[in-house]
């Protein structure tokens, strides 16, 4: 194998509980990003099941402030936090709707109020926010001895080093459904049994598609998903699948599998979401039909399972289940993924932070589909040698960010200027 030496324990292993409240009684819950999608199923669970869990805080962007206020209001929580300081005003308003004549919760604003509740009085922090900007609150809930259910894949791919550095065994557990499935898996045997790990992909709404029939794909054509309901952002990452690439990241981060032992296959009825090869030639998967609920749960309620968290299958009916090797020239993501994974330091960062900038492009309509991985791989190119290794600090990855942020817009604009001219 050509990876480095894996660390003497992973982030994510199933058989460790970290418990840092334990008693009886629901566990109290601060959910990031709680406007987002997995926000929005998170709180659907801990409303129908109140004997487990208990919200104290919730933060958010700021975009949907009428929504903040009203889970706020129904979970009846003691902090909303909210990033952008321009929707505070608003956001206050949209309380003082909802509560009436009733003491309205703390209110905290601005970029670092995600983080000062990630910290704050709690069991569990459940990190919900889309992009980068989740690692500040990541670190702050593993400083403060919390939980971490990380649905926030960003922050684990761009502050590995730092992450691992705090996170303590059993610390993390993961939310994203290929890595919730592999948590699982684990648990059926030992790290010293586990041949391979094998994450499954839809193959978004591209799959079968040459790299030359991917040129003309509108935005409109990205954002049809065919299994999952998600955001912009992360629904134009799986029709690339840069996703898929972060999460090969994320799992050599969470399980110190080397990336050799890391496989991609496409299955696109999403009906296994990923699967462990043991040495003895078993192969364990988990499978649901696609609900984030499950994963949530898992999340929220290790080592306890949360009854009715998801649907379950109707084995009475017939049904398909297919697999398909991935096709690396129409989707180099992953493969490149894998190269500043095995680079680590700030390349992760940069490969994020120059896709968060295409991504925004395409959808700006700035910039062709194939463009944004063809800006990411000259971006991770120019970044040359990465700091890495126990020098790497959080100021080296926003550093490295902002440099890909703006190398990558300025790459992007020199493109729409070249096809104008066209």
């Amino acid at each position: 194998m050509t990876d480095s030496p894996a660390s003497p324990a992973p982030l994510a292993d199933p058989h460790l509980v970290f418990d840092p409240v334990a008693g009886d009684g629901p566990k109290d819950v601060v959910i990031l990003g709680s406007t987002g999608s997995i926000g929005t199923q998170a709180i659907d669970l801990v409303l129908r099941n109140p004997d487990r869990f208990r919200v104290t805080a919730l933060s958010a962007n700021g975009g949907r402030v009428d929504l903040l206020a009203e889970q706020a209001r129904r979970l009846g929580v003691r902090t909303v936090a909210v990033a952008r300081e321009d929707a505070a005003p608003a956001l206050r308003e949209a309380l003082a709707g909802q509560y009436g004549t009733e003491p309205l919760p703390e209110i905290l604003v601005g970029p670092d109020a995600a983080a000062q509740l990630a910290a704050s009085d709690c069991h569990t922090v459940l990190n919900g926010i889309t992009g980068s900007i989740g690692l500040a609150p990541t670190l702050a809930a593993l400083e403060a001895g919390r939980t971490l259910a990380l649905a926030n894949k960003e922050s684990l791919i761009v502050g590995g080093p730092l992450v691992k550095a705090l996170a303590k065994p059993g610390q993390i557990i993961p939310v994203d459904s290929e890595h919730a499935a592999l948590f699982q898996a684990l648990a059926s045997g030992t790290r010293a049994d586990v041949r391979k790990l094998v994450v499954t992909a839809s193959g978004g709404p591209f799959r079968g598609r040459t790299k030359a029939e991917l040129a003309d794909v509108t935005v409109a054509d990205a954002l049809a998903h065919p299994t999952w309901a998600m955001g912009p952002v992360i629904t134009v990452n799986s029709a690339t699948l840069v996703n898929k690439g972060l999460e090969v990241i994320e799992a050599h981060l969470l399980y110190d599998i080397p990336f050799d032992r890391i496989e991609v296959v496409v299955h696109p009825q999403s009906y296994v979401h990923s699967m462990v090869e043991f040495t003895d030639g078993s192969t364990i998967a988990q499978a649901t039909p696609p609900d984030m609920g499950g994963p949530i749960a898992i999340g929220l309620g290790w080592p306890e399972r949360v009854p009715d968290a998801a649907p379950a299958f109707d084995w009475s009916k017939a049904s398909t289940w297919e697999f398909f090797p991935l096709d690396n020239d129409a989707f180099p993501s992953v493969n490149l993924a894998r190269h500043v994974g095995r680079l680590a330091g700030t390349a992760p960062a940069v490969f994020n932070a120059a896709n968060e900038e295409c991504v925004e492009a395409f959808l700006g309509g700035a910039l062709p589909f194939n463009g944004i991985m063809e800006t990411v791989i000259r971006v991770v190119e120019e970044h040359g040698t990465p700091v890495t290794g126990t020098s790497l600090t959080v100021s080296d990855v926003l550093e490295a960010e902002t440099w890909a942020r703006a190398r990558a817009r300025e790459l992007t604009h020199r493109t729409a200027t070249a096809e104008a001219r066209a």
